[in-house]
């Protein structure tokens, strides 16, 4: 397989591509079970504490220190690992099938949940705010830095209620939902609609992941990530890894960048 190939043949798929269709549209999840090397886990685990200290610095001078603690955003151009996860995650043929095309980075975040800490993620809440029905604008992943266990506050998912436009009842969430347990290096995987929180961790180690988001195109990121990292390095990313970061799908600002051959346009035809 080509490194800029921006799928994956079927011979390297985690699950049958019929068993997650059947898995996102009655669930709304599926979990990809230690699909990432222990070794990159360690050096994106390396990576997060170091980012945090960033973040946890720019929270408190601003003035949102509360429950922002323990989070961490925007992790692309802290930590090498993070950009070298995007381009050899194993789920690009499934999100690819989940959007039916092509997609971008939406969000890249973090926590680092340690021992009886809460954060906004904590709360019942879905990462979209309107929301979309069957049509896929944003999807959530989540790659398990440690093992994700109901002692250590495994995410609480509710199995269908990516069908829900209104967000339910506390009694009828937590009556129903489900626990997103897995093993260091596994990732889950859930259509943005669905309705989701955090668990408390009751154990003395903390429980650590990264949750990149995904969107259509033509959907406004969270974060410029061409611009942070910037306009000129796109040439030196694979083809993937240029498509992924938002390169083929940035907005014009002059007439000049408006007015270019399609080869050379900011937003590229096949951005939907």
């Amino acid at each position: 397989m080509s490194r800029d190939s921006f799928s994956q043949p079927d011979s390297t798929l985690l699950i049958p591509m019929d068993e997650f269709d059947n898995l996102m549209a009655t669930r709304g999840w599926v979990i990809f079970e230690s699909a990432i090397s222990e070794q990159l886990i360690d050096r994106m685990i390396d990576d997060i504490h170091k980012a945090y200290e960033t973040c946890r610095a720019i929270q408190l001078k601003n003035g949102i220190g509360g429950k922002t603690e323990y989070t961490v955003h925007h992790l692309i151009g802290i930590g090498d690992s993070f950009v070298e996860y995007l381009d050899v995650m194993p789920i690009r043929p499934y999100i690819e099938r989940y959007f039916k095309g092509n997609y971008i980075l939406n969000s890249f975040g973090g926590a680092i949940n340690s021992a009886f800490s809460r954060s906004y993620a904590h709360e019942i809440h879905r990462d979209i705010r309107s929301y979309s029905g069957s049509l896929p604008l944003l999807l959530n992943t989540l790659v398990m830095f440690d093992d994700f266990t109901e002692e250590n506050g495994a995410t609480y998912l509710m199995p269908g209620a990516h069908k829900l436009a209104n967000k339910p009842s506390k009694d009828d969430f937590y009556r129903t939902a489900e626990r997103a347990l897995g093993t260091k290096g596994s990732i889950l995987f859930f259509d943005s609609n669905l309705w989701h929180a955090g668990g408390d961790n009751n154990t003395d180690k903390p429980r650590r992941s990264v949750t990149p988001m995904f969107c259509k195109p033509f959907i406004k990121p969270q974060f410029d990530y061409p611009r942070a990292l910037g306009y000129d390095k796109g040439d030196s990313f694979s083809a993937y890894l240029k498509q992924v970061l938002g390169y083929n799908s940035r907005i014009p600002s002059t007439l000049d960048e408006w007015y270019q051959p399609p080869e050379h346009r900011m937003y590229k035809s096949d951005q939907g």
